[in-house]
């Protein structure tokens, strides 16, 4: 095996990879931005109300939520990241979130390529969606239980 050639084949897989997740990254970040300053991101986190409550996190780390799940996790992270930066997500909403993402990313994608090999469409996509709802759910369920117990220790 010729390492030079290795490197080189890497080297320009990797390249192309970033590009590639930079065209989709970048678009999305500066939508998001579009959408944050223009308070459409707001009129469309209360239509998706529902769900924040649901998980009991907040309108914020909805758009992110739905992002990961349609797009997946690398391209999400971006969204991820700058809704983070920006503040708008608590540690609750982060645990909440990855819980639910690390179950249910990317769904179409995925359950699309899974297909492609032969196993059943409805049945993967179904029970991952059903997992991450039930999981994130539990999560957020423990961690306000855990955070009352704190709260109830510190009050004593």
């Amino acid at each position: 095996m010729n390492f030079a050639a290795y490197l080189k084949e890497s080297s320009i897989g990797s390249i192309n990879s970033i590009v590639n997740m930079a065209i989709i990254i970048i678009p999305l970040m500066i939508i998001m931005e579009i959408l944050k300053n223009s308070n459409i991101l707001e009129s469309i986190s209360k239509k998706l109300n529902p769900i924040s409550k649901f998980f009991r996190i907040s309108n914020e780390a909805v758009f992110p939520m739905v992002i990961g799940l349609i797009f997946g996790l690398v391209y999400g992270a971006g969204v991820i990241i700058e809704s983070t930066e920006g503040k708008d997500l608590s540690k609750r909403d982060l645990y909440v979130l990855m819980i639910f993402l690390a179950a249910c990313h990317a769904i179409f994608e995925d359950t699309l390529i899974f297909a492609s090999v032969g196993a059943n469409l409805w049945i993967l996509f179904i029970t991952r969606l059903t997992i991450a709802i039930i999981t994130a759910y539990f999560v957020s369920k423990i961690i306000d239980k855990s955070s009352d117990n704190k709260l109830l220790l510190r009050n004593k």
